[in-house]
Order: structure tokens, then C-alpha cells, then sequence
């Protein structure tokens, strides 16, 4: 309920999830954007919690928590706006390049927004390539994440 609650959707607890069932379910490009988000979410609940505590935190360990806030913050969903798969490996695939690390938790949602309005009229092939269980090759990550850094997050015209 806490997470449901908190807006994220789906309200899944990482730590208790039946993840290596669900993982061989998934599309291709999605299992490989995932693969380390579990362990690397499951953490910052662990630290977030210890944190509470009050205790002195090291650089680290802070830069966990502020990455696990931005994870958190990429996970909820607006009702009735449910992200595309397309849409959900992009924002993940930001998460794992650390792209998310440079905007606030505050303007996450509006950027999302954002990605969401461009990402299907830039790129319309990739979302069938993925539709159809087949791997983003790196040069078509590349070209999406240079599209999201350049346009979405730095604010540059698009040409």
C-alpha cells in the first residue's frame, strides 16, 4: 500500500518480487536495461532507510541516495498515462547512462513529459523493433541518448 500510495505504479517491492520468473518474460531490450536497476534500487531502499537514522553519511553513499530518488522519481506514473515500453527503456536507459543524475527530482516529471512528446515522431522505427523482440543496437542507443542529453536535458533547439 506504502508504494501505491507514494505513486509508484506498478507497486512492486524489489526486494520480495518474483524477479527471475518475470525477467525471462520480458522483451529483449528491456531485460538489458533492467539487469542492474533491481540490485541498484534495492540498495537505496536499504541505505534510505539507514539514513533515517541520523548517522554522518559518506560522499558514496550520498550519491546512492540521490541516484535512488531520481529511480524513484522515474518509476511513478501519472493515472491514465501509462508509459509506452519504448518510453520506459528510454528513461531507464538514462537512468543506467546517468543522465538522470544532472536534472533535480523536481523537474523529472516535466522532462519525462517532454521525452515522451518527442521520442515517438523522432524515432517511430525503434518502438516497432522493440514491439517485436528485437535487441536496440548501440548505435540507435547512442543515437537516442544523444538525442535526450542534447534537445531534452541541455534545452537545445531541435532541428
Amino acid at each position: 500500500p506504502q508504494l501505491f500510495q507514494g505513486g509508484l505504479l506498478p507497486a512492486v517491492d524489489v526486494g520480495k518480487s518474483v524477479s527471475r520468473v518475470g525477467g525471462k518474460t520480458q522483451l529483449t531490450s528491456y531485460q538489458e536495461v533492467v539487469g542492474s536497476l533491481r540490485l541498484t534500487y534495492s540498495q537505496f531502499q536499504e541505505l534510505e532507510i539507514f539514513s533515517r537514522f541520523g548517522t554522518q553519511l559518506d560522499e558514496n553513499t550520498i550519491k546512492i541516495l540521490e541516484r535512488g530518488r531520481r529511480i524513484r522519481e522515474v518509476l511513478k506514473q501519472n493515472q491514465y498515462a501509462p508509459y509506452s515500453v519504448m518510453e520506459q527503456i528510454v528513461i531507464l536507459l538514462m537512468v543506467n547512462q546517468g543522465l538522470w543524475d544532472q536534472v533535480s527530482v523536481e523537474d523529472i516529471r516535466r522532462k519525462i513529459v517532454e521525452i515522451k512528446k518527442n521520442l515517438k515522431d523522432r524515432f517511430p522505427q525503434l518502438e516497432e523493433k522493440v514491439m517485436n523482440n528485437k535487441k536496440l543496437d548501440s548505435g540507435e542507443v547512442k543515437t537516442i541518448l544523444h538525442f535526450i542529453e542534447q534537445f531534452i536535458l541541455k534545452g537545445k533547439e531541435n532541428h
